[in-house]
């Protein structure tokens, strides 16, 4: 009877043990196509080598694999929220559509159309093909231009300044008494040979101090001959001038400045004490291999209590 019962368990684990595992002595080509499936209509050999990889990640598994694991925390996923919510331009905090806003509108002021006198010709140009020292007929003042002539009596010249001062009340401009007797074409305007000397580039928008060479002679020009870029021409059919200062060299770029990060007291105590964490990391090995001094985090504790009290 027992060796009857022993041969029906050995009956029954023969059953319940499938043996798949299959070597073949000396025989590559039959054990090669042994296949095994993993995943769908993927399948692959069924014997690996012995070459063994102990490490987590791949290049192609390490950045799905760590999205994966770091999904897994709703702080993350949060966090992510929140990126995607500062992505719509309407509820954004960020300034990034703003730049891109800027940027557009840099783009349509310097392909604003503007008339550039080439020799005989005044061909149509953009406003960042602009600078000194080009003489251009004047619909809109497009930089730091000295006004030669225009068509009003005494080459008078009315403009509108509330874009710089924010004034609204109308201001003249007049060109020296010489160009206005003397340019009075277009073919003189391109044989005009004068030379200016002035300041240089700066802020002062009330304020400008050259002289004119021209023919052996010499005038002064002061801020009433000069044209600035940002205001309108008003009452003025047109106009011509002499580019003396463009692009970021006209008084009203100037006068913008710089952009400079806000950071408040705070933010610059962090930034020394992260300095000093880091140079204390230095000898701290040192000293717990010889069993002397504090451990790193009674420093980082004492710093931390030091900015809540600042912060408070």
């Amino acid at each position: 009877m027992s060796s009857l019962s022993q041969r029906e368990e050995l009956q029954d684990e023969d059953k319940d043990s499938a043996f798949t595992w299959e070597v073949q002595a000396n025989n590559r080509a039959y054990n090669s196509q042994l296949k095994e499936t993993v995943f769908l209509c993927w399948r692959r050999k069924k014997h690996k080598t012995n070459v063994i990889r102990t490490a987590k990640y791949n290049c192609f598994s390490f950045l799905p694999l760590t999205l994966y694991e770091q999904f897994h925390h709703l702080s993350n996923l949060y966090f992510l929220l929140i990126i995607i919510l500062q992505a719509i331009p309407d509820i954004s905090t960020l300034p990034w559509f703003s730049l891109f806003g800027r940027h557009r509108s840099d783009r349509a002021i310097n392909n604003r159309p503007c008339q550039i006198l080439m020799g005989k010709r005044v061909p149509l140009s953009g406003w960042g093909g602009l600078q000194a020292p080009h003489v251009s007929c004047i619909p809109s003042c497009n930089a730091d231009m000295l006004l030669l002539a225009s068509t009003e009596p005494s080459s008078l010249c009315y403009v509108e300044t509330v874009d710089i001062d924010g004034e609204t009340n109308l201001k003249f401009r007049q060109a020296l008494t010489v160009t206005h007797q003397e340019l009075t074409t277009v073919r003189n305007m391109a044989s005009f040979q004068g030379t200016v000397t002035c300041e240089a580039p700066n802020s002062r928008l009330h304020h400008f101090v050259g002289c004119l060479e021209w023919n052996d002679n010499k005038y002064s020009l002061d801020i009433g001959n000069l044209l600035l870029r940002g205001c309108k021409i008003r009452n003025t059919d047109t106009c011509y001038g002499l580019v003396i200062y463009a692009g970021f060299d006209t008084k009203i770029m100037k006068n913008c400045g710089k952009i400079h990060l806000k950071r408040t007291k705070l933010d610059l105590m962090m930034n020394k004490l992260v300095v000093v964490v880091s140079c204390r990391q230095v000898p701290l090995p040192q000293e717990h291999r010889g069993g002397a001094g504090p451990g790193l985090s009674h420093y980082i504790s004492a710093w931390v209590t030091r900015v809540r009290c600042v912060s408070k």
